[in-house]
């Protein structure tokens, strides 16, 4: 198993160091679109910083509802205004960015009712991010790489449905790829079903927010003894550890960057 760091921020950026195991290598992966300050898409990939993008979020979805994505101030999606993306979203991949779409987050309205809603969501985000067809592609016709579940309310039932029927897709050619992001309490809440199905290739878990299990005042332990549990129990491709980018990026967590250098990540 490859070991990442997930330095993230949400509603402003989410940004990942991945660190692997026996490897000099690394690379960041972000979460765009929360914040209308932060540069366009295009921008962001031609950093050269960042191996992922992931674009937050569709916030509106399932259980009847008519799904509705909301980048804040980057676009307005009642006037089609974030199709324009597709242009940003295709220099990303040209440049060997994957960009995938986040749902949920942490303000949004969603929840899936059964496991027939879970395969109707499914096959709208293949049909309007993936590589389906449809006449009302939010994100215009650029193909996404995947879909990330950021799911941090509403009931925890059919995640692992939903994951299954988007996972099949990869069968109709392009990967799709599956990335979550839980809360460091183990087991997560929302998703903890759905990681158990051992269809995600990237967990980037919240080590922020959440006290019993995040670094603080120089204290490792409560931190390395989640870290542990997620890495020994979790059948993931990777494991992240998820923290804030900035001490204003989440109400606690945030790990000053020479503790995180000296103490965390050896």
């Amino acid at each position: 198993m490859a070991f990442k760091l997930k330095v993230s921020a949400p509603f402003i950026c989410m940004m990942v160091l991945v660190l692997a195991t026996g490897s000099n290598g690394g690379g960041i992966s972000i979460y765009w679109g929360q914040n209308a300050n932060e540069g366009t898409l295009a921008d962001t990939c031609a950093t050269g910083n960042y191996e992922y993008v992931n674009i937050a979020f569709l916030a509106t979805f399932g259980n009847g509802q008519t799904p509705m994505i909301n980048l804040a101030g980057h676009c307005d999606p009642y006037s089609n205004g974030c199709t324009g993306l597709s242009s940003d979203i295709k220099s990303c991949q040209a440049k060997g960015v994957k960009v995938i779409l986040s749902i949920g987050g942490g303000a949004g309205s969603y929840s899936l009712a059964s496991s027939d809603d879970a395969r109707q969501v499914a096959t709208y985000l293949w049909n309007n991010f993936l590589g389906g067809t449809s006449s009302s592609r939010p994100l215009g016709p650029a193909i996404l790489d995947g879909i990330d579940f950021d799911i941090e309310g509403g009931t925890g039932e059919y995640w692992d449905e939903l994951a299954k029927y988007l996972s099949g897709y990869s069968k109709k050619g392009k990967k799709v790829y599956l990335t979550a992001a839980p809360q460091c309490p183990f087991p997560d809440a929302w998703i903890g079903n759905a990681l158990k199905t051992g269809l995600f290739d990237y967990v980037w878990v919240q080590f922020y927010n959440n006290p019993p299990c995040q670094y603080s005042s120089a204290d490792i332990a409560n931190l390395e003894d989640a870290w542990k549990q997620w890495t020994s129990d979790i059948p993931a491709a990777n494991i992240f550890l998820g923290l804030p980018a900035a001490p204003d990026a989440a109400g606690s967590g945030f790990i000053p960057v020479n503790d995180l250098t000296s103490k965390v990540l050896p």
